[in-house]
């Protein structure tokens, strides 16, 4: 009798997968649950057991694409020797029962994309951190999920085996199928692995004469790493199952160097005496999905807004002495520095009041203006530029305000920020002066309508009442929509801002 395998289902979203590779030969002799190939789709890599013990006849090589269902290869139960019958026969008589470990429950735990937020729509799967048909726990951690504003855990639904079904890198929409998660009774016993002894110690590594079709091969997520390392599988030792390479065994392989050169007597040419002129490697590194993100909406912002920038200077000089004045004692009695970022918002803030249509945005065919000023203070993270919102700053004191700034920005380092502290805000700060910038065009913070530029602060010769006087001066840029905010407003903003600053007293009385 001779058993029909086909391609089995491995994903709602997925209709055919290819042939990745055979572990086995056409008129090999196969055993019940032996992995024959790997199936490649578009979203991960499966292995396909033999679903008889028997012959093996391949019907689909290596390559070919097939549809779910159609027929990849079939097994002839009766070719089986009635001598490997009989052998099979004793072994399954002989072998011990097996251990009381898991029985699947017939349930199957679909995860789907959670909603992180109401502006996201789609998410991309950064790493798993489980492998695929690794036991997991309930609530264990099984994945990282990035979005375009932060990144995000993905805690295991149910405690059984689980079944990858989006491949990392993949982008998913809010809802869609992640994973699936083959329900368990119980958590499988730790699986004893051989021993040899070497010396006063002992090191696990499988024996010579259990080496079998995995031995030495890569599974596909340490095949991708080792592709990316340039390395070769077979100059790597495995340390998983029956010497199978495993995702670790692939982070820690090193490329082997290069055999010396045999000894030679004859005299090198010119050209192979040459040294070589410094290294030319090149390294490639995937986009993450918050650069992607900013990118596209960066040029989103370039292409849809009409965008100006409008220039002024400022003399930091009163700023700076007040804070010399005053920092010692703000410190000790808030606890927190006094910086220049609270001084700008509270400046901002008393513009914006003034000017109504600078803290507006376009919707559609309507414009909407905001009563209240919720500042995004631009913040460099490890994973790219994030902007988080200090609410209703133009309520706030001084003190509240470098203490939220603080919070935030140290959130932002160990990103840790949640989706509602990086939406909704209304008017954002940029410093590129912290890195050294003079001077710079902000690209707008969509779907906001202006962005202020701060930039470094330089001792310059200024001419002050006819004379020549030497003053700590900054470059401000504000980048706007001109849609919204005409010239007029634009400018008398930005001279607005330039006053506070230049005379901080008026802050604390209003005028």
């Amino acid at each position: 009798m001779s058993k029909e395998i086909k391609v089995p289902a491995v994903g709602e979203s997925i209709t055919e997968v290819t042939v990745g590779q055979w572990f086995k030969n056409d008129g090999d002799q196969v055993q019940m649950d032996e992995v024959l190939c790997e199936l490649e789709s578009d979203k991960a890599t499966f292995e396909l057991p033999a679903e008889a013990t028997g012959i093996l006849r391949i019907k689909a090589q290596e390559g070919d694409t097939l549809e779910i269902g159609a027929v990849i290869c079939s097994i002839d139960e009766d070719g089986i020797p009635s001598e490997s019958k009989e052998e099979s026969k004793e072994k399954t008589a002989d072998s011990p029962a097996p251990s009381s470990g898991p029985s699947k429950t017939g349930e199957v735990k679909e995860m789907v994309v959670p909603t992180v937020g109401e502006s996201i729509t789609e998410v991309t799967l950064a790493n798993w951190l489980k492998e695929e048909g690794e036991y997991v726990a309930l609530d264990e951690i099984i994945a990282e999920v990035d979005s375009d504003k932060a990144t995000f855990e993905l805690p295991a639904e149910a405690s059984g085996i689980l079944r990858h079904v989006a491949a990392e890198g993949d982008t998913l929409e809010i809802g869609g199928l992640i994973c699936k998660i083959e329900v368990t009774d119980g958590e499988p016993e730790a699986a004893a692995e051989p021993e040899t002894e070497t010396g006063s110690g002992k090191e696990s590594a499988p024996a010579s004469g259990n080496t079998n079709y995995a031995t030495g091969h890569a599974s596909p997520a340490a095949s991708k790493i080792l592709s990316e390392k340039g390395i070769s599988p077979e100059s790597v030792s495995g340390s998983g199952k029956d010497g199978r390479i495993t995702k670790e065994d692939a982070q820690n392989a090193k490329k082997p160097a290069p055999a010396p050169a045999a000894s030679s007597s004859k005299p090198a040419s010119p050209a192979e005496a040459a040294p070589a002129l410094g290294s030319r490697n090149e390294r490639r590194e995937k986009m993450s999905s918050l650069r992607k993100t900013v990118a596209k909406r960066l040029v989103s912002v370039k292409n849809e807004t009409a965008m100006l920038t409008t220039f002024n200077e400022v003399n930091m000089k009163p700023i700076m002495d007040l804070r010399s004045k005053y920092k010692e004692k703000f410190k000790e009695k808030h606890g927190v520095g006094l910086g220049f970022m609270s001084f700008f918002t509270k400046a901002v803030c008393v513009a914006l009041q003034e000017w109504p249509a600078v803290n507006a945005k376009i919707d559609g065919n309507e414009m909407v203006f905001n009563d209240y000023c919720d500042i995004s203070i631009a913040v460099s993270a490890p994973k790219g530029l994030v902007v988080p919102v200090i609410r209703n700053a133009e309520t706030l004191s001084f003190d509240e305000i470098e203490k939220e700034v603080v919070r935030l920005a140290t959130k932002a380092r160990d990103n840790k920020l949640s989706i509602d502290e990086m939406t909704g805000g209304t008017f954002t700060l940029t410093n590129g002066g912290i890195f050294g910038s003079m001077m710079s065009t902000p690209i707008i913070n969509a779907p906001q309508s202006a962005i202020l530029g701060m930039h470094n602060i330089v001792q310059r010769p200024m001419a002050v009442d006819g004379e020549v006087v030497i003053l700590p001066m900054m470059y401000l840029a504000l980048s706007y929509d001109h849609r919204i905010i005409d010239g007029r407003e634009s400018v008398s903003f930005l001279v607005r801002v330039k006053q506070l600053l230049e005379e901080p007293e008026r802050l604390l009385f209003g005028v």
